[in-house]
C-alpha cells in the first residue's frame, strides 16, 4: 500500500467506523485492517487519535467488532500450521492486527467511563461455539462473543463451551508469538511444535547462542509494544491509586503458573538487554538518525522486563497477594557466572555516557536513552536477590556502581525533567549503604579519579571512596538550589549508614561535613520548617558514630569538630529569640553589604556563584567567625518551596521511624500522603537522651529569662504556613544528640584532641536507615518507570506515531514543547516540506463536524 490512492482507501474505511451504522461482523470490510497497511507508520498516521476517539465515543459497537475481528484473526493465524507462510498465512496480517490493537488500546484505557465496559468485554466470562478439528483460515468472530449474543443467535448450550476472557486469550497468544518459529524464532524443521520456549540469546539460563535477524527482532518488538500497550493502563491512574488497584493485564502475566513460560520470557528479555554492546553497534552521530531498530528492540525488552519485575500485585483482602513469579525467579539466580553476566551488561550500558563526555568529536554521540532504566534494573536486582547484593557489596564491583550512580545523580541534579532519576540514584546508594561491608569497602583509596568526566571529577582529589561519596553528597545538597530537598533525608541516611565504618577522612571531607552542620544548625534553616531539626539530628548521629566507632582512625575529623566548638555550644543554648536576632542581623548585613561581601558570609557559596567546577573543587572554605557564631547563609534551604507537597514528604512515617529489617513492597489501601518517598530518618534513642553531661544546665527555655517573658513569641509564618514557637523548640531541642560531641569538647579545653576516646563517651550500636516502601512511594516508582517508557517512545516516534501520544495521561505530568524549526542536524528543504505536508494532509483527514483531535503531545516528562 505504497500509493497515495491506497492510503486514501484505507482512510475512507476508517471513516466508516464512526458513521453510526453498525457494520456486520461477517462483513469483508474488516479484512482491510490487516490486508492494506504495509507498516506500523501507515496504521499510526492514518488511524489518527481523532478517528479512534470518535469511533470510541459515537460507535462503540463497531469498535467492539473491530477488536473481535482483529483478535479472532490473530488467534486463527497463530493456530494455523502454515503460519507464517507468505501465501497461506502471511505474517504481515498478524503484524497489522497487532499494530491496530496497539493503536486502539491506550484510548480505551484513558476513558474512565469505559472501565465497566472494558472489564466485561475484555475480562468477562465468554462462551464460544465448539469447533470441529479442522481449522480454517477464516475470521471466527463467534469465538469472542459474549454469552448473551450467542443466545440471541440461537446457539444451543450443547454447541457452546467455556472460553477464557478475551484479554487472557490475547495475552497468551502474544506470549506464544514471542517464541514462534519463523516469526520471532528461526525456522526449525526438527521442532514438532510451532511454539518453542527457547531463550532468544545466550546468557542467563542459556549457553548456546541462537541465530537471529533484524526481521525476527522487529517482530518481537511489535509484539512487545502491544504487551506494553496492554500494561499501560497504569498511565491512566493517579500514582496513589495504581499500587492499590493494579493492572489486570500485568497481574495475569506475572502470576503465570507455567514455570517454563516465565523463565523463557524472563531470560530472553534479560539476555537481549544485557548482551547489547554500544561499542559494536554505534557510529558517530548515530543519534541524528531517529529510530535505530536495534536500540528500539533492546530498550523495549528492558522496559517490558521492568514492567514485570517491578509490579507489586495488589492484595484483595483474601490473605497474601499472589506471587510475582518474574520477580521471584530473578531473586533465585545464584550462579557466579550469571551474576558476572549481569554486572558486565549493566556496567557496559551505564559506563557509556562517561566515554561520551570525553569523546574527541563533540556531540558525536549521546548517552543511551535507557541508561536510567538500567539503573532501575540494578536497583531491583540488589533488592530482590540477596546473593547478587553480596556479590556487589563484598567486592570492588560496589565501587564501580557507586561512581556510575553518582555520575547520573550529579549530571542531572539541576535538570527539572530529570529529578526522578536523581531521586532513584540516591535511593540506590541508600540501599547499598545499608550493608555493613559496603561501609568498610569505602575505605579503599580511590585511584585514577582524574579520568572521570568534568561533571563528577574533583580537582586535586586525594582520598578514599568514602571521601568521594561524602563530597558528592555535599555537592548534591549545596548545588541543587533546593530542588532536591525531598531527598536530603535519604542523602543524610547514606552518611549515617556508613559513618561507623569510616576511616582516615581527609581534611576537605571533614570540612564539608562541618559546613553541612553549620548550615543545618543555622536559625534560618531550623526555623524555616517544622521538620528541619530532624535533618540536623541525622547529621549529628553520623558525627557521633564516627567519633564513637572510629575515633582514633579519624584525627582530621576530630580536629574539625574542635575548631567548630562555638557552633556546637551555641546550638545547646539556642532559643527562639536568639534565632530571630541572628536572622535579623544577617538580613541587615546583606542590605549593608557591597557586591562582594555576601560571598564572605557563606562558606557554602562559591566564588563563581555556584558553578559546577567550584562546587566540586576542594578549595578551603573559610571557617566562620566564632566570636558571635554568626549564622551561615547556606546555599540550600529545606522547606522554602511554595509546594505543600514537599512539606508532606518531609514528614517521617511510623514505619520509617522504627528499625526494621522488613523491606516489604506490598501496598496497603489505607495510605496517606505522608507515605510518599521514604525519608529514612530516626529520632534519638532513649539511651542517648540520658547521656546529657553531668552538671550541664537543662536545654529547657526556662533557663532563659527572655524566653520566660516572651514564651508565646513566634517568627513570621513560612510560605507553608509554619510558625515556630518556643514550645515547639522545647519539643525537639532537648533530644538533639549532642552529648558525644559536647563531652569530647569538654575533654579538650585547648582544642588538643585526646589520643583515645574519652571514657565518658559510651559507644552505641550503629543504626541502619533502611529504605522502606509505602503505597505512595511505589506509585512514584511506577510513575518513574512509565515516564521512562513514554519518553523513550516520544524520542523515537515523532508526531502522532507514538503509542501514547495525544492520550490523557494521569500518572505523571507531560510538559509540551514548542515546535522547533530546521537546524543543522535537522534540515528541511523544499522537497522535505512538500513530502511532510502530503503525509500530514492524508493522515489528518477528518469528518466535517467531528471532534477536533488534540495536538500531539511533544515534550518532556517533568519531575516525577
Amino acid at each position: 500500500m505504497g500509493a497515495s490512492d491506497s492510503k486514501l482507501v484505507f482512510k475512507q474505511g476508517i471513516f466508516k467506523l464512526s458513521e453510526g451504522t453498525k457494520i456486520p461482523a461477517d462483513s469483508p470490510y474488516w479484512k482491510s485492517f490487516w490486508e492494506l497497511p504495509e507498516s506500523a507508520e501507515d496504521v499510526f498516521s492514518l488511524f489518527s487519535p481523532t478517528d479512534v476517539r470518535r469511533t470510541r465515543d459515537t460507535s462503540l459497537p463497531n469498535l467492539e467488532s473491530l477488536i473481535l475481528a482483529l483478535t479472532s484473526h490473530l488467534f486463527t493465524l497463530r493456530n494455523l500450521p502454515a503460519f507464517p507462510d507468505p501465501e497461506l498465512a502471511p505474517e504481515r496480517e498478524a503484524l497489522n492486527c497487532i499494530r491496530v490493537l496497539t493503536r486502539i488500546l491506550p484510548f480505551l484505557h484513558e476513558a474512565d467511563s469505559l472501565e465497566a465496559w472494558e472489564d466485561k468485554f475484555l475480562w468477562g466470562v465468554r462462551r464460544k461455539r465448539k469447533q470441529d478439528g479442522q481449522l480454517k483460515p477464516v475470521v471466527l468472530f463467534d469465538e469472542a462473543h459474549p454469552e448473551d449474543e450467542l443466545k440471541d443467535e440461537g446457539a444451543d448450550d450443547g454447541e457452546l463451551e467455556d472460553a477464557k476472557p478475551l484479554a487472557e486469550e490475547l495475552l497468551d497468544t502474544l506470549i506464544d508469538l514471542l517464541f514462534f518459529h519463523g516469526f520471532t524464532l528461526p525456522y526449525n524443521e526438527r521442532s514438532k511444535s510451532s511454539v518453542s520456549y527457547s531463550i532468544w540469546s545466550s546468557g542467563v539460563g542459556c549457553n548456546t547462542p541462537m541465530s537471529s535477524s533484524k526481521e525476527l527482532e522487529d517482530n518481537r518488538t511489535e509484539v512487545l509494544k502491544l504487551l506494553l500497550a496492554f500494561a499501560s493502563k497504569s498511565m491512566y491512574m493517579p500514582a496513589n491509586v495504581l499500587p492499590v488497584k493494579g493492572v489486570k493485564a500485568i497481574t495475569y502475566i506475572v502470576t503465570c503458573p507455567d514455570k517454563q513460560v516465565v523463565l523463557s520470557t524472563l531470560c530472553s528479555l534479560l539476555n537481549s538487554t544485557l548482551k547489547y554492546n554500544p561499542a559494536s553497534w554505534r557510529l558517530p552521530y548515530d543519534h541524528v538518525v531517529i529510530g535505530d531498530p536495534k536500540q528500539i528492540y533492546v530498550a523495549t525488552c528492558l522496559q517490558f522486563l521492568l514492567v514485570l519485575i517491578l509490579y507489586p500485585i495488589p492484595e484483595e483482602g483474601k490473605g497474601h497477594a499472589p506471587k510475582n513469579y518474574f520477580r521471584h525467579f530473578l531473586g533465585r539466580l545464584h550462579r557466579p557466572q550469571d551474576f558476572q553476566f549481569l554486572v558486565d551488561g549493566m556496567t557496559r550500558i551505564l559506563h557509556q555516557p562517561l566515554q561520551v563526555t570525553s569523546s574527541y568529536l563533540p556531540g558525536s554521540q549521546k548517552p543511551l536513552r535507557w541508561a536510567p532504566e538500567m539503573i532501575m534494573l540494578f536497583w531491583e536486582t540488589i533488592q530482590c536477590n540477596k546473593r547478587f547484593r553480596s556479590f556487589i557489596v563484598d567486592t570492588d564491583r560496589g565501587h564501580d556502581f557507586v561512581i556510575l550512580v553518582l555520575f547520573y545523580a550529579l549530571e542531572y541534579r539541576t535538570d527539572p525533567t530529570k529529578q526522578g532519576i536523581v531521586r532513584m540514584c540516591v535511593f540506590v546508594l541508600q540501599t547499598l549503604s545499608a550493608e555493613d561491608n559496603f561501609g568498610n569497602g569505602l575505605n579503599k583509596k580511590f585511584e585514577r579519579q582524574e579520568t572521570l568526566p568534568t561533571a563528577i571529577k574533583i580537582d586535586n582529589f586525594s582520598g578514599t571512596y568514602a571521601d568521594f561519596l561524602i563530597s558528592s553528597i555535599h555537592t548534591l545538597i549545596t548545588g541543587s538550589k533546593g530542588k532536591l530537598d525531598a531527598i536530603y533525608p535519604a542523602l543524610l541516611a547514606i552518611i549515617n549508614n556508613i559513618a561507623a565504618y569510616l576511616e582516615n577522612l581527609n581534611s576537605v571531607t571533614s570540612l564539608k561535613l562541618l559546613q553541612l552542620f553549620s548550615s543545618m544548625s543555622s536559625p534560618s534553616f531550623l526555623l524555616a520548617n517544622e521538620n528541619n531539626h530532624i535533618l540536623l539530628t541525622s547529621l549529628l548521629e553520623s558525627m557521633n558514630a564516627i567519633i564513637e566507632h572510629r575515633y582514633e582512625k579519624n584525627p582530621r575529623f576530630v580536629l574539625a569538630i574542635l575548631k567548630h566548638r562555638k557552633r556546637f555550644e551555641a546550638l545547646r543554648s539556642f532559643t527562639l529569640e536568639s534565632g530571630q536576632e541572628e536572622i535579623e542581623r544577617l538580613s541587615q548585613l546583606r542590605k549593608d553589604s557591597t557586591d562582594g561581601s555576601e560571598q564572605a558570609i557563606s562558606p557554602l557559596r562559591s566564588p563563581r556563584n555556584g558553578s559546577i567546577d567550584s562546587l566540586r573543587s576542594p578549595v578551603s572554605a573559610r571557617t566562620p567567625s566564632l566570636s558571635n557564631v554568626p549564622e551561615e547563609d547556606g546555599s540550600f534551604a529545606i522547606g522554602d518551596d511554595d509546594s505543600d507537597d514537599e512539606d508532606h514528604e518531609m514528614q517521617p512515617t511510623p514505619s520509617q521511624s522504627s528499625l526494621s529489617n522488613h523491606n516489604s513492597r506490598t501496598p496497603s489501601v489505607s495510605s496517606s500522603v505522608d507515605d510518599a518517598v521514604p525519608l529514612q530518618l530516626r529520632g534519638m534513642s532513649e539511651k542517648a537522651r540520658g547521656k546529657m553531661p553531668v552538671g550541664q544546665p537543662s536545654f529547657s527555655r526556662v533557663n532563659s529569662m527572655t524566653s520566660i517573658s516572651s514564651h508565646t513569641a513566634v517568627v513570621p509564618a513560612s510560605a507553608g504556613g509554619f510558625a515556630p514557637s518556643a514550645q515547639w523548640i522545647d519539643s525537639w531541642l532537648p533530644s538533639l544528640p549532642l552529648h558525644t560531641i559536647l563531652t569530647l569538647l569538654s575533654s579538650a579545653p585547648n582544642n588538643q584532641s585526646p589520643k583515645t576516646l574519652p571514657d565518658t563517651i559510651d559507644t552505641s550500636s550503629p543504626r541502619i536507615h533502611l529504605f522502606e516502601w509505602s503505597p505512595l512511594s511505589l506509585g512514584w516508582y511506577e510513575s518513574l518507570l512509565w515516564s521512562f517508557i513514554f519518553s523513550s517512545e516520544m524520542a523515537t516516534q515523532r508526531g502522532t506515531a507514538g503509542i501514547w501520544n495525544s492520550t490523557n495521561i494521569r500518572l505523571f505530568k507531560v510538559e509540551k514543547e514548542a515546535a522547533r524549526g530546521p537546524s543543522l542536524m535537522k534540515p528541511m528543504g523544499a522537497v522535505d516540506a512538500v513530502g511532510s505536508n502530503l503525509v500530514q494532509r492524508i493522515g489528518s483527514l477528518t469528518v466535517r463536524g467531528g471532534p477536533e483531535a488534540p495536538k500531539p503531545t511533544t515534550g518532556a516528562v517533568r519531575d516525577v
